[in-house]
């Protein structure tokens, strides 16, 4: 009864309700700013905890689980230096998923006491935060696919190339905390690869194209003196294969579908082998995995501008030289081994074993990079002023992975980016 005449009453009520409304006001005001400190104090709690997750990762992997509980306290510690937080407590916890791998998982917690809402009954709000660190290269087999073609010679691209390949390799080094961690084959390519006159004896080079292309007629009719096999038959004459030793070490493209794929090499089976070719421009000649650094950096410098553009086998004999098959048996895969590819190139496709139509080459190279690819193969790409943009995207694993470098010593910062992907530290909440 008091109270509807209390409210009822119309004379002079307005002091009262303003009064009245004003004890949510207060309360939301006070309770803002007891939040906004918590806040605050979470905020330093973050990046204080993100700091000791980056400073721990490259160092707990030779630490102890206490260790790195005790260094994981002692870093936040030093790091966290907001006064409203109490009771700041920190636990850590470190797995090895597979081998090479670790993830370092920090939580902090701590009370920031209030100095408003006490008159509601709170007296201290809880705060947390977490940080995880995935450390790790894992174990790295890269093949560099390089563009050795006569285009390289000119705006400066084959010097640029050099100086970020070797910055590459230095970062990789660095990076391999043990002896075999990261291998890396050198393929440099142009019409052919060359794998090299010392294999001139292995048993998955194929003699027969090479063999009908290179000798000496003899006893031939007509005046003019046959150069293949095909013409000195023609002319009834003796065709004699020159000596293999002569072989300056060019493969062309194996047969079809062999040439985008990484099928083992199989003896007498020539549709798998590889096909010597005495191509009149020979680029230097590859290098199968190794963690050589000095020789991986020799065969960087010997690279030499020459030739035309055939980028599909460039990438299949970068594919093969990560496939544990014949002929250069690489590691099997792994949960701890990543396979990678970085295929660099100045230009559009001009001349494989078949043809000279960039339409045709470029079938064959999107064929070989979608089938790397499915193998579980990472694939960069790396397009240099000129070259077919659209194959080459569409050739990286994803559009982050491609990059089109303007001009030559942007090359530098290109390959400086690739090689902190594959070195890399990242931090994940």
């Amino acid at each position: 009864m008091l109270l509807r005449h209390f409210f009822g009453d119309r004379k002079a009520n307005v002091a009262p309700l303003l009064a009245l409304a004003m004890i949510p006001i207060v309360g939301a005001v006070t309770a803002a700013i007891d939040y906004n400190r918590a806040n605050v104090a979470r905020t330093s709690m973050q990046s204080a905890l993100d700091a000791t997750a980056l400073m721990l990762a490259k160092e707990s992997q030779n630490l102890t689980v206490d260790d790195v509980t005790n260094k994981a306290s002692g870093y936040f510690t030093a790091l966290f230096n907001n006064t409203q937080a109490t009771n700041v407590g920190v636990t850590s916890t470190l797995q090895n998923p597979h081998p090479g791998s670790y993830v370092l998982a920090i939580t902090a917690s701590a009370t920031v006491p209030v100095k408003f809402t006490r008159i509601f009954g709170k007296t201290d709000i809880d705060i947390s935060a977490t940080a995880e660190a995935v450390w790790g290269i894992k174990k790295l087999n890269l093949a560099l696919a390089l563009d050795n073609t006569g285009s390289m010679a000119q705006s400066g691209k084959m010097d640029a190339l050099k100086t970020a390949a070797h910055n590459l390799l230095t970062t990789l080094q660095n990076a391999a905390h043990n002896p075999g961690d990261i291998k890396v084959s050198i393929i440099p390519f142009d019409t052919d690869v060359n794998v090299g006159t010392e294999n001139v004896n292995a048993t998955w080079i194929d003699w027969t194209d090479w063999d009908a292309a290179n000798g000496n007629c003899s006893n031939y009719s007509g005046w003019s003196k046959p150069t293949s096999q095909s013409s000195c038959a023609s002319k009834s004459g003796t065709w004699t294969p020159a000596a293999h030793s002569t072989w300056n070490g060019c493969v062309y493209d194996r047969d079809q579908n062999n040439d985008i794929s990484n099928t083992a090499t199989v003896a007498g089976t020539p549709a798998s082998m590889f096909r010597a070719h005495q191509a009149s421009s020979c680029a230097a000649s590859m290098m199968p995995l190794s963690e050589d650094w000095t020789a991986l950096n020799a065969k960087i410098d010997a690279m030499t501008p020459t030739g035309n553009t055939n980028v599909t086998i460039g990438m299949s004999l970068a594919w093969q030289s990560l496939s544990p098959v014949d002929p250069f048996g690489a590691p099997a895969k792994a949960d701890d081994l990543d396979k990678v590819i970085v295929l660099l190139t100045d230009g559009t496709n001009t001349q494989n074993r078949w043809s000279s139509s960039s339409t045709s080459i470029d079938s064959r190279t999107s064929k070989a990079c979608a089938a790397a690819k499915a193998d579980n193969i990472k694939v960069y790409t790396v397009r240099v002023i000129d070259g077919n943009a659209s194959l080459l995207q569409a050739c990286a694993t994803k559009p982050s992975m491609y990059y089109d470098v303007q001009q030559a010593n942007q090359l530098n910062a290109a390959f400086g980016s690739i090689a902190q992907n594959l070195a890399n530290l990242r931090l994940t909440r």
